[in-house]
C-alpha cells in the first residue's frame, strides 16, 4: 500500500435509480475501509429505494425491481452505516459530484447526522484530471494535429485555444452528453449558450440550485432570480425562503440557504 493514513479510509459506489442527486435513491452501496495498516474491511449490499428503477438505469447497473423487492429501505441500515463511517474519511471517482450528495442526502432522509466536516474526501477522478497532460499544448496535439509553438506566448495560445476550441465543436458536435456513469445528459450542440452552461459550475449547494459568480457571491441558479445574490433576495422577498424551505429541494440546499439567510440577520 502506498498511500500513507493516519485514519481509516473509505472508498466507495453508489448504484442508484438515476441521475438526480435530489429525487434519485440508492440501490446498491459497496464501502471498503482501509485501516492505516492495510487490513481491508469491504461492506456491500443492496436496499430497496422506495421508488420504481427506472428501465434506464436498470439496463446500466442489471439491478432491477424484483431484485431489490424484499430488501429493507436505506433508513432502515442507515445507523449501521453510520457507524462504520464514524472516524472515516472518505475517497470515491467523482464522488464529490454525484455519490457524496447523494448519501448525505439519504442520511438526512433517515434523520441519521452524518457530519462531513472534520473529514477529508479524496476524489480520484480530480487527481487524474490534475495530474495527467492536460495542457493547451497536448490538446493542439490531439484536435488538431499540431505542435504548439512559443507556448505561454500569449498570442500563440490565443490562436491555438481558438482552433482546439473550433475543432472540439466539429469533432463532438451531435455527440451525445454522457457524465461518467454513462447516463446520457443531452447532445453536444453547436450554441454559445449551451456550451457555456455545460462548462461552467461554481456550486454552493452539492444540487447545485446556487453558486458562486465572478465575484465570489453565492447566486442563485435558476429559476425568476437566477443570476442575483441569495442574500439581497432573501432580505427583500422574505416568501421565497419560506417557498423553498416548502418545496421540493434537497435537504442540504435548504440548509444552504438557512445558512446564508441567518448570516444577513447577523451582519
Amino acid at each position: 500500500m502506498h498511500l500513507k493514513l493516519k485514519r481509516p479510509l473509505v472508498i466507495f459506489d453508489l448504484e442508484t435509480t438515476g441521475t438526480n442527486t435530489v429525487t434519485d435513491r440508492i440501490i446498491e452501496y459497496s464501502f471498503v475501509k482501509v485501516m492505516p495498516d492495510g487490513e481491508m474491511i469491504k461492506k456491500t449490499d443492496r436496499v430497496h429505494p422506495e421508488m420504481p428503477i427506472p428501465a434506464e438505469s436498470s439496463m446500466i447497473h442489471g439491478i432491477y425491481d424484483k431484485d431489490v423487492k424484499d430488501l429493507p429501505p436505506f433508513k432502515v441500515v442507515a445507523k449501521e452505516l453510520n457507524t462504520f463511517l464514524n472516524g472515516c474519511d472518505l475517497a470515491g471517482f467523482n464522488m464529490l459530484k454525484f455519490d457524496v450528495p447523494v448519501l448525505v442526502e439519504e442520511f438526512l432522509r433517515a434523520d441519521v447526522d452524518f457530519d462531513l466536516s472534520g473529514r477529508k474526501l479524496l476524489d480520484a477522478q480530480k487527481i487524474f484530471h490534475m495530474m495527467e497532460k492536460r495542457t493547451l499544448g497536448a490538446a493542439y496535439k490531439f484536435y488538431c494535429d499540431k505542435t504548439l509553438e512559443n507556448a505561454h506566448s500569449a498570442e500563440a495560445d490565443t490562436i491555438a485555444t481558438w482552433e482546439v476550441l473550433d475543432a472540439q465543436i466539429a469533432r463532438y458536435e451531435g455527440e451525445k452528453l454522457t457524465d461518467l456513469r454513462g447516463n446520457v445528459q443531452g447532445v453536444f450542440e453547436n450554441d454559445v449558450d449551451k456550451i457555456h452552461k455545460i462548462t461552467n459550475n461554481k456550486m454552493v449547494d452539492l444540487a447545485g440550485r446556487f453558486v458562486f459568480n465572478e465575484d465570489d457571491v453565492e447566486v442563485f441558479n435558476f429559476g425568476k432570480h437566477k443570476g442575483k445574490p441569495v442574500e439581497e433576495v432573501l432580505k427583500r422577498e422574505s416568501g421565497y425562503y419560506d417557498w423553498m424551505m416548502k418545496g421540493d429541494f434537497a435537504i442540504d440546499t435548504k440548509r444552504r440557504l438557512t445558512e446564508i439567510k441567518l448570516r444577513g440577520f447577523n451582519q
